[in-house]
């Protein structure tokens, strides 16, 4: 959905497809990890499939289209910096490129909304630790996500602490 349509909605409504972009970004990131596939093969395949999919008697929402193509691409653009940003708000023992690939494109996506938006950092932390909450509902992922995300927000927009 363009920028121009989405004027017609309530705030709720385009925060719940700002929600749903941060979604599909991290899949998005995972499925290009593991797949080998591009960004523009990866980006049209969310677009066309993903967004609005419905399975099993569920919809999925539709995503603020923006917000999933910023942060897919600067993810992909900016993904040394991110990931030097993340590798540095975990302890030594755990590199990034020890940690489940699921939260490795969450630290990227992430990474990328904090360094190349204007979204504020608490914000930005909040909605990825829901992303974080959703894909690993049983676990303890969602206080580790908060504290590198809290590491990575001090590093990239320290003037918001």
């Amino acid at each position: 959905m363009s920028s121009e349509a989405k004027t017609g909605l309530s705030g709720n409504q385009k925060r719940k497809m700002k929600s749903a972009a941060r979604f599909f970004a991290t899949q998005a990131l995972y499925q290009m990890e593991h797949s080998g596939q591009t960004y523009d093969q990866v980006r049209l395949q969310f677009l066309d499939h993903r967004f609005g999919e419905e399975f099993d008697g569920y919809a999925m929402l539709e995503g603020d289209v923006d917000l999933f193509t910023l942060l897919l691409k600067e993810a992909v653009n900016h993904q040394a910096l991110v990931d030097q940003m993340t590798d540095r708000a975990l302890v030594a023992k755990w590199p990034l490129g020890r940690i489940d690939s699921t939260l490795r494109a969450l630290f990227r996506a992430a990474g990328a909304e904090f360094t190349q938006s204007d979204t504020p950092a608490k914000v930005v932390i909040v909605e990825f630790v829901q992303v974080a909450q959703a894909f690993f509902p049983e676990g303890k992922e969602g206080k580790f996500v908060n504290a590198v995300l809290d590491h990575m927000a001090r590093e990239a927009k320290p003037e918001e602490f």
